[in-house]
């Protein structure tokens, strides 16, 4: 995901609480957050610890939040109480396609039987009502070769804040 993002944004940070070769090795959850410290928080978190993600994101997006997670996340009474009632996303981007996932890893032959959304809340949006829209089939028009190729450590640079660029 960071690598797609870094093609559009001009400064990525990337981490993880896992070594997976790319980006920062952080746990989201038990590190420290500067309130307003970035402009977008843009997360696929774990579905346990999704709802204690928006709520640290929240604080540490100056502009908006979005995650990727399972559809069914907005099925619960908790994250209704805790997120939905107060702060609902300003837009759910439901996935037309099955979008595999494997921990970790890319791999081009998964398949899965899973829902996925982008939720995304936006700080300075004025609809009150979220903006339900789907996501087109896109994944064999969108995905290149090179998406499935293992990030290198050594290929990548890292500024103080722990911005990732590839190397000229």
């Amino acid at each position: 995901m960071s690598k797609v993002l870094g093609e559009y944004f001009r400064t990525v940070r990337s981490s993880d609480a896992y070594d997976y070769q790319y980006g920062d090795i952080r746990d989201f959850v038990t590190s420290s957050i500067e309130e307003g410290s970035c402009d977008w928080i843009i997360t696929n978190p774990p579905f346990r610890l999704a709802e204690e993600f928006v709520l640290r994101a929240m604080r540490g997006a100056r502009r908006g939040v979005a995650i990727l997670a399972r559809s069914v996340f907005l099925e619960s009474v908790g994250r209704y109480n805790a997120i939905f009632r107060d702060r609902p996303p300003t837009k759910f981007a439901q996935f037309s396609e099955r979008v595999p996932m494997v921990k970790g890893r890319l791999d081009r032959k998964a398949s899965t039987a899973t829902g996925y959304a982008w939720l995304v809340w936006e700080r300075d949006a004025t609809a009150q009502v979220p903006q339900l829209m789907w996501i087109p089939p896109c994944r064999k028009q969108l995905e290149r070769a090179e998406d499935y190729e293992n990030p290198q450590r050594a290929s990548m640079s890292y500024d103080p804040f722990g911005s990732l660029r590839p190397l000229p």
